[in-house]
């Protein structure tokens, strides 16, 4: 069995850290230059105006009013079921 140096143990990690660098800017790496090159577009423009601030809090801020209104429908619909379902039953007492 070979003995294993000090200075191969150092080229491994050296070869562990370049491809784990390699990967973070890979993965990171679009997302940054998107976001600098939008930073960079709106200075240039001078104003922000036609763009939002935070659209991502925009499009959640959409989505649970979107919710809540299926909700309200949801219970508005049981309400009228629960009232006809009520309406039968007195309805039966009363002819039965």
């Amino acid at each position: 069995m070979p003995h294993v140096t000090l200075e191969a143990v150092w080229d491994v990690l050296k070869w562990v850290l370049l491809v784990l660098a390699a990967g973070f800017v890979g993965q990171f790496g679009r997302s940054l230059a998107l976001k600098l090159i939008e930073r960079r577009r709106r200075d240039r423009t001078g104003s922000d105006s036609d763009s939002s601030p935070h659209p991502l809090l925009e499009e959640m801020e959409e989505s649970r009013l979107g919710t809540r209104a299926k909700i309200e429908k949801k219970t508005i619909k049981a309400k009228l079921k629960r009232a006809k379902k009520t309406g039968k039953r007195a309805s039966r007492n009363d002819s039965g």
